[in-house]
């Protein structure tokens, strides 16, 4: 049966699914797997639920109607997406078989051996020449192509169209300020609101962030708009929790004082992202911490060595990267809701600085040389005068 509208398929209900589709269908299973993809983009480009004459996917239409079963889920939780080409592996026992229309045309399939083929889709907007739905009338040909290719080898097979992550992201607006439901210049929003604990009454922590991400097995998660869209936050004592789709992310805080200093500090000591089913993956955290009076600043935050490593893999972590771009948090202390001065994670003396510095030592020493080496020249006290007489001195024998 399909899914009510609005319901998201989570990864438990995906693999029941996907558990029918192998079990009773046939078992050459091909997977078109596409960068982004949204229900939207049929809706605006398609005539699989918009009826439109010039849609941009005649061919996917035509495998829909003419399959003796077919089934469509409008919203797939991201995890659950990105995990199916390693579901179809583990259940079909073999590795996926990354193919296009050249390599299809020489392979032979048996209908009673289980395969799995894999076809890249495109899609690409903004930077790209090509419109969305030129890009999507593309990946529908490509579509076709591969079908057809099946077909006329009379194989059955098992197609699944689906995509790492969605082309749109729809924000919940309902929580904003009525103010800021008007028009805006240039139709652009400026900035993502912090995200407030606790959601109601007066807020005890700031965060903020330019971008969220998360990367699960090589499999890159953009998790921005659902952190600071409708957010569902929850906490107790130090711990923070923040819902991101069908996962969450808990920071373990703590505020002490500090005899030395004489006055209080908050320390973010873990992070630790939790899937539902699955243990949980704990970073270790490294200096983010600042006078509670002060907030804490950094440029970037990330598990990734190249990028800082602020973050350390410490538990069910070796699969996990957590970036968060522009990081900014707040604790126990805010005056009107808002940061107070930034301690930033940057050293007084940056890599910049240090080139400046020594760039400028080498100068300094080479003038320094130069100088020592002119006044170190000293003139003659006595020069020969060609106008005086000569000298002879006479040879005798």
């Amino acid at each position: 049966a399909a899914p009510h509208e609005g319901h998201v398929v989570t990864e438990a209900q995906l693999a029941s699914l996907l558990d029918l589709a192998v079990d009773r269908g046939p078992h050459n299973v091909l997977l078109f797997l596409q960068e982004k993809l949204s229900i939207e983009d049929f809706t605006a480009y398609g005539g699989v639920f918009g009826n439109k004459p010039d849609s941009a996917f005649p061919n996917l239409e035509n495998a829909l109607g003419t399959a003796p079963s077919s089934l469509v889920l409008p919203s797939v939780d991201w995890f659950a997406a990105g995990a199916v080409p390693a579901f179809l592996k583990a259940k079909l026992g073999v590795s996926p078989l990354h193919v296009d229309q050249n390599t299809l045309q020489e392979l032979r399939l048996n209908a009673s051996l289980p395969a799995l083929l894999m076809v890249r889709l495109p899609y690409t907007t903004g930077s790209s020449l090509m419109a969305p739905k030129e890009v999507l009338t593309s990946n529908d040909e490509i579509l076709g192509q591969v079908l057809s290719a099946l077909q006329s080898e009379d194989i059955p097979y098992t197609a699944i169209l689906t995509a790492l992550r969605p082309s749109r992201v729809l924000r919940d607006v309902s929580d904003l300020a009525p103010e800021k439901l008007g028009r805006q210049l240039l139709q652009t929003e400026t900035a993502f609101a912090p995200v407030r604990y606790p959601p109601t009454g007066t807020p005890k922590i700031l965060f903020w962030a330019s971008n969220l991400s998360v990367t699960i097995n090589n499999t890159l998660f953009d998790l921005t708009n659902l952190t600071f869209g409708k957010v569902c936050i929850g906490g107790m004592g130090s711990f923070w929790l923040l819902g991101i789709g069908g996962a969450s992310c808990v920071f373990l805080m703590t505020n002490a004082s500090y005899p030395i200093s004489k006055r209080n500090w908050f320390v973010l000591h873990t992070v630790e992202l939790v899937r539902p089913g699955d243990p949980p993956a704990v970073f270790n955290v490294t200096q983010i911490t600042a006078p509670t009076n002060y907030s804490f600043s950094c440029a970037c935050v990330s598990s990734e060595p190249s990028l800082g490593g602020m973050l350390f893999p410490a538990k069910n972590a070796t699969q996990w990267d957590l970036t968060i771009m522009r990081f900014q948090i707040q604790s126990y202390q805010l005056i009107n809701e808002t940061f107070s001065d930034a301690s930033d994670c940057a050293g007084f003396f940056s890599p910049g600085i240090w080139m400046g510095l020594l760039t400028s030592l080498l100068l300094v020493a080479i003038f320094t040389y130069g100088l020592h080496m002119i006044m170190s020249l000293k003139t003659m006290d006595r020069f020969d005068d060609p106008k005086g007489p000569t000298i002879s001195v006479p040879q005798t024998e």
